[in-house]
């Protein structure tokens, strides 16, 4: 396949990288994931001003008509910054939910604020007990008149601590792991019965547990059809692994570019550590493992806009578990060719680590895909 970026998308990518030369240095990034919010909302702000919150939408709500390879490009970008800001969660993840279910008066109100940077979602769908699958809900929304009450408790609910508003996940019929019977709500943080408590994650992200107790929401709050949103939040969360992919190969790519500093620069026996081989192997294997990442990447965003679920699942599993396996390897021989320092937190290739390491267990880690990836196989 000969793929080449556009002129737009080397133009976005060039400004991209100079914003986060600029604002996402080292310290300042340490600065921020040690906030209060874990995050800037003036940095927020330039991005919507850059465009790239607007990046997936159509343009008759305030979009630019992006596809998934767009949006794998903005993602390896904020990867190699290790950038804080709420991103996959707002943009990837919740956007892409409302583009597929949303009426239009919810598309023109939400996307349109999304875009302008006016907006933060976040999705509560994770409960207690359901791993990574995406049926296992047990949460319940009930029809009162023009009114549905919503209970449950929801956890992991990334980027929960600065949303405005939730689309949570309730079921409204069926057992607790039917594939039918789950729908969809819009629900703002501020109502009465919605409670979180948020926390910071290992990378220095942040997270938020749910409470719903007698949630009451107007009817007008329903995402989509009732008991019908398990496709949707399938294709939403494979659209999101495929962003995933290529936010850790941004981070592999620091990781290398950090690595190959620190061997030309340590001495040891009165040269640069960089001149002994064995350590020259262990580079070269790291740079060919982030270029077998980018491969598997690519394939994931060419295949995340694919209607048929059978092949953008197959292809963004075997590209979730291809590259968790990479990631941590990277990650593991950067601690290691770093020796005691590769640990500290004053270096980035520990927070790039982490981060790797979180990347791996979210939606689903290498072994869960591997597993979804070998099923395909023998069902075919």
């Amino acid at each position: 396949m000969d793929f080449k970026y556009s002129e737009e998308q080397l133009g976005l990518q060039d400004t991209l990288r100079r914003f986060i030369a600029k604002n996402y240095g080292f310290e300042q990034r340490r600065a921020l994931a040690s906030s209060e919010l874990g995050f800037s909302r003036d940095h927020w702000r330039s991005l919507a001003d850059i465009g790239i919150l607007a990046l997936p939408f159509a343009e008759e709500f305030g979009g630019l008509g992006g596809n998934a390879v767009d949006t794998m490009l903005v993602m390896e970008q904020l990867g190699r910054g290790l950038v804080l800001e709420p991103y996959l969660t707002t943009v990837v993840l919740c956007g892409s939910l409302v583009r597929d279910l949303g009426s239009a008066a919810q598309k023109k109100e939400l996307l349109s604020a999304v875009a302008g940077g006016e907006a933060l979602l976040a999705l509560a769908h994770h409960e207690a007990g359901s791993r990574y699958e995406l049926n296992e809900v047990a949460s319940t929304a009930r029809r009162e008149g023009d009114h549905w009450l919503l209970n449950g408790a929801k956890g992991v609910v990334l980027g929960g601590n600065s949303a405005d508003r939730l689309i949570v996940s309730a079921r409204t019929s069926g057992a607790v792991s039917s594939s039918q019977g789950i729908s969809l709500f819009l629900v703002e943080r501020k109502l009465p019965g919605v409670t979180l408590n948020p926390y910071a994650t290992q990378d220095g992200s942040r997270a938020a547990e749910l409470r719903l107790d007698g949630v009451r929401v107007d009817a007008s709050a329903l995402l989509g059809d009732v008991d019908a949103a398990l496709p949707a939040l399938e294709r939403a969360f494979d659209y999101a692994i495929a962003a995933l992919c290529a936010e850790a190969v941004g981070i592999m790519g620091a990781v290398n570019e950090a690595t190959l500093e620190y061997l030309k620069t340590r001495q040891q026996f009165g040269q640069p550590i960089g001149r002994f081989q064995a350590l020259q192997h262990s580079m070269v294997d790291m740079v060919i493992a982030t270029e077998q990442a980018r491969s598997m990447a690519t394939l994931a965003a060419v295949r995340a806009d694919s209607r048929d679920p059978r092949e953008r699942r197959r292809s963004v599993s075997a590209a979730k578990a291809y590259i968790g396996q990479q990631g941590r390897a990277v990650g593991q021989q950067a601690v290691q060719l770093h020796g005691g320092m590769g640990v500290v937190d004053e270096l980035k290739v520990a927070h790039c680590f982490k981060r790797l390491t979180m990347i791996n267990a979210s939606f689903g880690d290498a072994d869960h895909h591997l597993g979804l990836f070998s099923d395909m196989l023998l069902q075919a």
